[in-house]
């Protein structure tokens, strides 16, 4: 979901740019009007989450799964091995990609327990030489979610921070690199936001493609090819009203108040379910099942013919997601609260 005043902003937008005669699509990416579109975004990113200096902030293509592959071609430096938590669907995605280049060696498995819990620390297995340590913050299919930051001590820390990204304040200076698919919490489908520590740049494995050395793309502005100008843009609009909102600790506050709230509801309810350990439950990202799971059709077309979309499970788990990102405001969550209480109603024997 992307916040309405967003849109109706690039809706005023779309034909003419504030009288530069061009729609932002129809803009050279290096024309000054579009150069000045990019600038300001990273600008208000590096704001947002306290970006230091010496980290570089890059528009990227392909998607989180480019970075499966692009994370170990450009960090391994000279190692072999790296460590990855697995707990969840991109979390696996991740490591089938890592093992292409590199041994690795899983600090945790939560598919022992279905993905509905995170092992205690005490039992995390590090390596003693890895390159890096990789975690995916917030598994969006199955919930679960990590409520600390791992400590790796001195090797570089990865975050998959797709669907937590602006979510809250996070301290960038513990991490070697971030990387965030835009469409959860960003902006439209198209982009790749990766936040890295510059001197980790340069230490390609021999015969990385150019377009995979984010070494090339931090010396070039993201621009090395045409970028995801549109993307980018409408990626800014939605950190201007971050900003407008209060900032991360103001939109910490009102997502705590939305996923607290809605996962009280299901506990307290006799029809629904949440199978998450609550530590690890996600902020964003609420799946539940029906303890009748004859009703689950039934359910869900009743919640959209009451303007309440895409609650439908993943494949993998089956039964509802409510996803609560940024844009979707607490008065949607209290309509599907509404909601479900009186589906219960009706239902209950």
């Amino acid at each position: 979901m992307l916040p309405a005043a967003v849109l109706e902003k690039a809706q005023q937008e779309m034909l003419d740019w504030r009288d530069s005669g061009m729609s932002v699509m129809e803009m050279s990416h290096r024309g000054p009007e579009y150069t000045s579109i990019a600038k300001q975004a990273e600008a208000d990113l590096r704001e947002l989450m306290a970006i230091p200096d010496d980290y570089a902030v890059l528009f990227l293509q392909g998607g989180a799964s480019s970075q499966f592959s692009m994370i170990p071609m450009n960090l391994l430096r000279g190692k072999t091995k790296a460590d990855y938590f697995n707990t969840g669907a991109w979390s696996k995605k991740a490591i089938s990609e890592a093992k292409k280049f590199c041994d690795v060696n899983i600090v945790t498995d939560s598919s022992d327990n279905n993905c509905t819990t995170i092992a205690d620390k005490s039992t995390w297995q590090f390596s003693e030489n890895a390159a890096y340590v990789h975690y995916t913050v917030n598994e969006t299919i199955h919930g679960l979610e990590f409520d600390d930051i791992p400590d790796t001590g001195d090797i570089p820390l990865v975050a998959d921070l797709s669907s937590t990204i602006l979510s809250r304040p996070i301290d960038v200076s513990r991490f070697g690199l971030i990387y965030a698919g835009a469409q959860k919490n960003i902006g439209p489908a198209g982009l790749c936001i990766v936040i890295v520590k510059r001197d980790l740049l340069g230490h390609t494995l021999d015969k990385t493609p150019t377009m995979f050395d984010y070494q090339v793309h931090a010396d070039n502005g993201s621009m090395y090819n045409t970028p995801a100008t549109y993307s980018w843009y409408l990626s800014g609009l939605v950190f201007d009203w971050v900003k407008q909102q209060g900032g991360l600790a103001a939109m910490a506050e009102t997502n705590d108040r939305k996923q607290r709230k809605l996962y009280d509801a299901i506990d307290n309810s006799q029809l629904y379910q949440n199978p998450v350990d609550a530590k690890y439950r996600s902020w964003m990202n609420v799946p539940f099942t029906l303890t009748d799971s004859s009703l689950e059709t039934q359910f869900l077309t009743e919640s959209k013919a009451a303007g309440l979309l895409t609650l439908k499970g993943h494949k993998t788990v089956g039964g509802m997601r409510a996803s609560i990102y940024n844009a979707m405001p607490e008065s949607g969550v209290d309509a599907l609260i509404a909601f479900m209480s009186e589906f219960e109603k009706q239902h209950s024997k």
